[in-house]
């Protein structure tokens, strides 16, 4: 291929990068998206996600700002509210007090304005029903800070993305991966890319990196996660190989951030290598805080019921790596089936049921059962029963005297039928990455920003360390995805009009 030129070019198709693109396009910018992965699996992580977005939001008032709710949803509905303390709060806590208070500040306080912006991109929303509400005396109980979540999950997202950047004359370039940046003069002009019919370079004022982590290199996810995390399960693109990191530190960006954490969850034993689309988001198994969970000697090993699935499911996956056999077993009975999310309902699913403890117990494949059933009558004797059971709320429902304790919902296990799934640790991406500011500027190791470079989405550190609350990496890659484009779009025309008089179709 020969050589192309643009003002800007964002390596990435996903959230983050198709936010870019169309933020930088409303500058004046011409823009050219580079997606490494065929146009079918394009979208990197964006398109594997169910699409929740943690917003900032004071009541309904704010959420019909976002979606388009009947008479008939407001009246039957308890939305809540999440206000922009409860955000500040969570993302501290989770991350115990690590995260980049710069970068939250931003991220709060961007996030209801960058949904009303996505809106009017022709993102559609929706309310969050079947993951985040229960219907408690006929009206339905949102829980968790959590009421949103994109039409049509990360495949609705990233087609709707797609069809505004079509309409804006947005060219997405498939199977090209950018393997270096082009740099003269101390500044980024743009990227060497290796297409499917041989390398050609992209020149551009501005480079949005916002092609994600290195969450599906097995090679750095052990050298900087530690060992056995070659073998946890990657539960999105197969794309991600941190390309976009290597690339400015190569120009020497500064590395930032949790480099030895990511998001990691409960994720089907038996799941592929890397994400189905045919499957999507369904492998993921997250209503533990409704049973227990056992490892291969059948005991006990967290706290499933610390707090709301939200704030404990991007730990736990690390939890059951870190178990004999990297895999554990959800083990529920006849009173909390009904909560299960609908991801335990899928064809492909790996799943024991008994009418009693005693053959469930010889149906977990690789438990011992004699140590199942010493941990399932020791929890059951220490439940409080006497606490109202309550899943909206973290209710107190707790077990005494246990050495690892229920701190919320416990039920005991006594009510046939018996339902067990089994689950091994799924990658969703990870912490560590690049330093930016709130300009969506890539920063160097002298913490000055390195002109002509932006970054944007999970290859962004200092956000996120040890945890993440739920919906966060879809909001955040959104917030400064925009931000990022709107200044590398101002940067590029800036540089662009002081060197031709003739704009490259703008």
């Amino acid at each position: 291929m020969k050589d192309l030129e643009s003002d800007v070019v964002v390596v990435g198709a996903g959230n983050a990068a198709m936010c870019a693109a169309l933020s930088a396009r409303e500058q004046g910018a011409k823009v050219l998206m580079i997606e490494a992965a065929p146009e079918a699996e394009s979208g990197g992580n964006s398109r594997y996600t169910a699409g929740a977005m943690r917003v900032v939001f004071n009541g309904v008032e704010d959420l019909v700002k976002v979606m388009d709710l009947s008479a008939a949803e407001i009246d039957n509905t308890d939305f809540g509210q999440y206000t922009r303390e409860q955000y500040y709060d969570d993302m501290a806590r989770v991350t115990r007090f690590r995260c980049d208070p710069d970068m939250v500040e931003t991220l709060v306080e961007n996030s209801l304005d960058t949904m009303v912006w996505m809106r009017s991109k022709g993102v559609r929303f929706q309310p969050s029903y079947g993951r985040q509400a229960f219907r408690i005396d006929g009206r339905f109980r949102f829980w968790g800070g959590l009421a949103v979540e994109t039409w049509g999950g990360g495949p609705g997202l990233v087609e709707n993305f797609k069809k505004r950047c079509e309409r804006e004359g947005i060219e997405i370039l498939y199977e090209s991966r950018a393997v270096s940046l082009i740099e003269e003069d101390g500044a980024v002009r743009g990227v060497v890319v290796r297409g499917a019919s041989g390398p050609f370079r992209v020149r551009a004022h501005a480079v949005v990196l916002a092609c994600g982590g290195f969450e599906s290199n097995a090679e750095w996810r052990t050298r900087y996660l530690g060992p056995g995390w070659d073998l946890a399960r990657v539960r999105g693109t197969r794309f991600n190989a941190g390309d976009g990191i290597r690339m400015a530190l190569e120009a020497g960006a500064m590395s930032y951030g949790n480099w030895s954490g990511c998001h990691s969850v409960g994720w089907d034993r038996n799941a592929p290598a890397f994400g189905d689309l045919s499957v999507g988001d369904n492998f993921q198994k997250h209503s533990y805080p409704f049973g227990i969970m056992v490892n291969a000697q059948g005991e006990r090993f967290v706290d499933e019921g610390a707090d709301f699935r939200n704030y404990t499911y991007a730990e736990y996956g690390r939890r059951v790596l870190e178990q004999p056999g990297q895999f554990a077993w959800q083990v529920f009975d006849a009173k909390a089936t009904h909560l299960l999310r609908d991801e335990y309902r899928i064809r492909e699913v790996t799943k024991a049921t008994a009418d009693t403890l005693e053959e469930l117990a010889e149906k977990l494949e690789d438990v011992d059962p004699a140590g199942f059933l010493r941990t399932v009558k020791a929890y059951n004797a220490a439940v409080r029963a006497d606490i109202a059971f309550d899943p909206t709320v973290k209710d107190g429902r707790r077990t005494e005297g246990l050495a690892i304790p229920k701190s919320n919902w416990a039920q005991t296990l006594d009510t046939p039928p018996f339902e067990a799934y089994a689950t091994t640790c799924g990658i969703t991406f990870t912490f560590g990455g690049l330093r930016i500011d709130t300009d969506g500027r890539v920063l160097d190791t002298a913490e000055q920003p390195i002109p002509g470079l932006y970054g944007a989405g999970e290859l962004v550190g200092g956000l996120f360390y040890f945890n993440y609350p739920g919906g966060t990496g879809l909001m955040s890659g959104a917030v400064f995805g925009r931000i990022a484009g709107r200044f590398s779009g101002a940067h590029a025309v800036g540089v662009r009009d002081a060197e031709s008089p003739d704009p490259p179709g703008a």
